[in-house]
C-alpha cells in the first residue's frame, strides 16, 4: 500500500536536528516525540495536527511510551526515566536507570515501566523493571544491544528486540524470569509492536524484513521485505496495518 502525504506539522528548532521514538496517548489525544538533539519532548495535538509545546529537560531523549494519560521518556544522556503527565505536561518523577536507556514500555494499570538500557564501557546491557513510585525495581543482563520493547495487555510479559544476535528476548514481569530467546530470520531486530487481540508481534529488522511472530511460542507466521533501514514500528488495531519509520541519511 502506497502512502500519501496529507500535511506537515512544523516543529520549532527542527532544522538540521534529529528525533527518535514517538507515541500516541489516547486519553489526551496527543502525540509525544523524543527530540533527541534538542534534549526535549515535542507535544502534538493529534486531532488538530498542531504543535502544542516543547518540553525541555530530557537529555538525549530516546524512547517514548504513552497510555492512559501517562508518558514515559528515556533520557539516554542522563541514565534516567521521566514520567510525564500527558494532560498537564508536568514531569511527575524522574528515576535513575542503567547507562544509555533506550526502548521503554509502560504498564499503566500497575504504574510500572520497562526500560532497556544499552550500557557503557563499565556496565553491560540490561533490562530493568521500575515501579513508578520508586519502591521496587528488578533487572537482568541482556545478550546484546536492546532496542524497542512492548508488553502484553496484562503486563505479564515483555518482548524486547535485540540487535545482535537478532532476536526477541522474552521475560515474565515483573521478576524478569522465565526467559526465552526467539531467533529471527533477519538481522538487526529493531522496531517492534504488538497486536494484542490476535497475539502477534511485528518486528522490523535492519536486514530488510518485517517479521510476524506469535506471542505464545515465537513461531514465525510471516515475513515481508522492507526498503530502507527501519526504526520505530507501529501496529494500528483499527486498520490492521503495520507502519514503520525509516532512517534517512543526510
Amino acid at each position: 500500500m502506497s502512502l500519501q502525504a496529507i500535511g506537515a506539522i512544523e516543529i520549532p528548532a527542527a532544522a538540521g536536528s534529529s528525533f527518535d521514538h514517538g507515541a500516541f496517548d489516547p486519553e489526551s489525544r496527543r502525540v509525544f516525540v523524543a527530540h533527541t538533539a534538542r534534549n526535549s519532548l515535542e507535544v502534538i495535538d493529534h486531532d488538530t495536527s498542531r504543535h502544542v509545546a516543547t518540553l525541555d529537560g530530557f537529555p538525549g531523549a530516546a524512547g517514548v511510551a504513552a497510555d492512559k494519560g501517562h508518558v514515559l521518556v528515556t533520557n539516554r544522556g542522563a541514565a534516567s526515566l521521566a514520567w510525564v503527565d500527558a494532560l498537564t505536561l508536568e514531569t511527575r518523577v524522574v528515576l535513575e536507570t542503567g547507562p544509555r536507556p533506550n526502548g521503554v514500555a509502560i504498564v499503566p494499570h500497575l504504574d510500572r515501566a520497562v526500560v532497556a538500557c544499552i550500557g557503557d564501557e563499565n556496565r553491560g546491557p540490561e533490562l530493568q523493571v521500575l515501579d513508578l513510585d520508586g519502591r521496587h525495581r528488578w533487572s537482568i543482563g541482556l545478550p546484546g544491544q536492546p532496542r524497542w520493547c512492548v508488553t502484553d495487555s496484562a503486563g505479564a510479559r515483555v518482548f524486547l528486540a535485540i540487535r545482535e544476535p537478532s532476536m526477541i528476548f522474552v521475560a515474565r514481569l515483573p521478576e524478569l524470569d522465565e526467559v526465552q530467546h526467539w531467533a529471527l530470520p533477519s538481522d538487526g531486530a529493531h522496531g517492534v509492536d504488538i497486536n494484542q487481540q490476535a497475539g502477534l508481534l511485528y518486528v522490523a529488522c535492519d536486514g530488510g524484513a518485517l517479521v510476524e511472530l506469535d506471542t505464545i511460542a515465537g513461531k514465525v507466521r510471516g515475513e515481508w521485505p522492507l526498503a530502507g533501514t527501519p526504526d520505530a514500528t507501529f501496529f494500528n488495531p483499527t486498520s490492521g496495518l503495520v507502519a514503520r519509520f525509516i532512517q534517512i541519511e543526510g
